[in-house]
């Protein structure tokens, strides 16, 4: 794993010290990429702190866990979640044949809301908007 762009923020290191050891019954394995981290044997979820932040669009975003979520189906079962309107941005990615993207996403969304500058928020489930 390679860390992302803004791995480096205040708010990724606080959020990295609260990642539970088990997510939806996976452990949590060992990442040498600064603010990642994974779990499961094969990893069924992987978390990356500091991505860029997606900027308006038309894609699925959903509010789960007090985040709103663009949610990236392009490659399921494999669904790729981005925080949306949060500063840094968050990235998970669930294989949803073995854990429930919902359960991660809430877990994960709890831990990031209070943490990460909200700067705006899904209009529906099927835009955002600045």
């Amino acid at each position: 794993m390679k860390p992302a762009p803004d791995a480096d923020a205040l708010a990724c290191a606080e959020i990295m010290v609260s990642l539970p050891d088990t997510l939806d019954g996976q452990e949590r394995r060992w990442t040498d990429a600064q603010s990642t981290a994974a779990w499961g044997d094969p990893s069924a979820i992987v978390f990356a702190c500091g991505v860029t932040p997606p900027g308006p669009t038309e894609a699925k975003c959903l509010p789960i866990g007090g985040v709103d979520w663009i949610i990236d189906e392009s490659e399921a079962p494999v669904y790729r979640a981005t925080s949306y309107g949060r500063v840094p941005a968050i990235e998970v990615i669930t294989d949803n044949e073995v854990v429930g993207p919902t359960e991660v996403l809430e877990t994960i969304g709890f831990l990031a809301a209070d943490r990460l500058t909200r700067e705006r928020s899904c209009v529906s489930t099927g835009s955002v908007l600045p």
